[in-house]
């Protein structure tokens, strides 16, 4: 499952509120000034900082 497109235009990530770059394959946002990776379960972005991964 695929993350709406609509609803990825208006995330931000949580820690700076700097734009999110989308993955498909692992499905990932990812923030490049956090440098934080956030996963996104069955279509669901996990936007908790504790649970993100640094990259």
């Amino acid at each position: 499952m695929t993350l709406d497109s609509e609803l990825r235009a208006q995330l931000v990530c949580p820690c700076c509120k700097g734009e999110l770059d989308y993955r498909e394959q692992p499905e990932t946002l990812s923030c490049h000034t956090c440098r934080l990776r956030y996963a996104v379960e069955d279509g669901i972005p996990v936007m908790l900082i504790d649970e993100a991964e640094k990259f």
